[in-house]
């Protein structure tokens, strides 16, 4: 056999540019061929699902590669197969325990004697957390690097128990995790019941910190958050989101915020911000490339444009809900926005579909747009119209869910502008690639269909609940 001549290291490198992800089913055709591609492709899985326990021996027996592991089934009994896991030679660098009723302390102990590699460590949305659980998790992973607690079910001993008081019985808990994840850079804490003690324990003990997540946090304030900024100069990435009433323009926030000197990523969700933040960032002229502030009120046009003519570095870009923007804003925005590969301009009721064309023409590196329920103009563009408005390969993904009004006109001319679109969205959000959801497009028929076919490159089309398509 051919097979034979050639080094597995050879195959190997061949297959990688076969097979793009684990899922793909060209891993699948390729074990098929022969067993010797079958004992290579087994080498080339890395991350690994497991759904029940009595599959785990021949899977792991099997995989003997794999660094990630994804338990998140809710009817295996995590404990058993935990400790079923730690009786195989594995180098697991993660590991996602989400979706379950309560974190596993039997099985994580069990699992955290033999393999003493994990630096990743996923507990999203968990029914019922306790404090000790954090001191579990402090005590077996102490190389964690990267922790994600997001929106967990945490214990109330009285339905009395105010907000604040459950947060306050998790200090000790986060303090001891602070304490024993010295190499932490990565936290997600979302949802999770944080006041600001103990987001002074987590940025003053972890010295490596650099990413923190905390969207929902209710009980930390601005006041709070800015000493706590202050505690680690080192942060590179934060995402935040309180209820808290008034303005986050006081001097002391800005003051801390604006320390951060190798801030690249800063994520503000639905609050009330003001211009004098954005003003203060630009005149730090701050290494941003990530800049969202969906749903936040209480800045203009003026802010974000001095912001953006400073900090020129910018990939990712989310001004959904401003309302101020207007297609002429979009034009003089774009001519700072050089870099720009993602951004979404959902809710801005401003906008037309000039606004599309003015992006792909000054941001030649934009690969994904969103613009979700924008405007309430008609699209029906002229012929010259179109061929003065070129062709822009560069964009991959177009979401323009929620327009109804958007006309059959419009989506041939997007189809011909854009020729590389592999995920064409004109329903709700998709997030998956190589779709075009054509699910409530009134104006939609099987010609009309076959017509945009030959001017995109989708590979998926999804037609559920479509009663009217024949499916040829």
């Amino acid at each position: 056999m051919v097979s034979s001549y050639i080094p597995d290291e050879l195959w190997e490198s061949i297959f990688k540019f076969i097979i793009y992800d684990d899922y793909d089913y060209s891993r699948c055709s390729l074990s098929h061929v022969s067993k010797h591609f079958l004992s290579i492709t087994n080498r080339l899985l890395f991350s690994l699902t497991l759904h029940d326990e009595s599959t785990c021996c021949r899977l792991l027996t099997r995989f003997t590669n794999l660094d990630s592991l994804n338990l998140t089934s809710k009817y295996i009994d995590l404990d058993n197969l935990l400790i079923e896991i730690s009786r195989f030679p594995l180098k697991l660098t993660s590991l996602n325990l989400s979706e379950q009723p309560t974190i596993p302390a039997i099985g994580l102990r069990a699992f955290s004697k033999k393999i003493t590699t994990l630096t990743s460590l996923t507990c999203f949305h968990i029914d019922s957390i306790s404090n000790s659980d954090l001191f579990l998790i402090a005590e077996c992973f102490p190389l964690l690097q990267e922790l994600n607690f997001r929106y967990p079910c945490p214990s109330i001993s009285s339905i009395e128990d105010s907000y604040h008081q459950v947060c306050s019985s998790y200090v000790d808990g986060i303090k001891a995790l602070s304490l024993a994840l010295i190499k932490l850079r990565k936290v997600n804490l979302s949802g999770f019941p944080l006041n600001n003690e103990s987001l002074f324990h987590l940025f003053n003990n972890c010295k490596l910190l650099q990413e923190v997540i905390m969207i929902r946090c209710d009980a930390i304030t601005y006041t709070g958050l800015a000493y706590a900024l202050r505690e680690r100069p080192t942060l590179n990435s934060l995402s935040f989101h309180s209820f808290e009433s008034g303005e986050l323009d006081t001097l002391n926030f800005i003051n801390s915020l604006v320390s951060l000197k190798g801030l690249t990523c800063l994520v503000l969700y639905d609050m009330n911000i003001s211009d004098e933040l954005l003003y203060s960032i630009a005149r730090k002229r701050l290494p941003l490339t990530k800049l969202e502030l969906s749903f936040c009120t209480g800045y203009s046009y003026a802010g974000i444009l001095c912001l953006l003519t400073k900090c020129q570095r910018i990939q990712h870009l989310n001004l959904q809900g401003a309302e101020y923007l207007t297609d002429q804003h979009v034009v003089q925005l774009s001519s700072f926005l050089g870099d720009l590969v993602y951004i979404n301009l959902s809710y801005c009721d401003e906008l037309t579909e000039s606004t599309l064309l003015a992006l792909a023409r000054k941001c030649p590196s934009l690969s994904k747009m969103i613009m979700e329920t924008f405007g309430n103009k008609i699209v029906r563009l002229s012929d010259s119209l179109l061929q003065e408005s070129g062709v822009y390969p560069q964009l991959k993904s177009l979401c323009l869910g929620g327009n109804l009004w958007f006309s059959y006109e419009g989506a041939i001319m997007v189809a011909s502008i854009f020729p590389n679109l592999k995920l064409f969205n004109l329903n709700a959000c998709t997030c998956s690639l190589k779709v075009f959801d054509l699910y409530s497009c009134p104006w939609l028929s099987e010609g009309n269909c076959q017509d945009l076919r030959k001017r995109c490159k989708v590979t998926y089309i999804n037609l559920a609940e479509w009663s009217r398509m024949k499916l040829l």
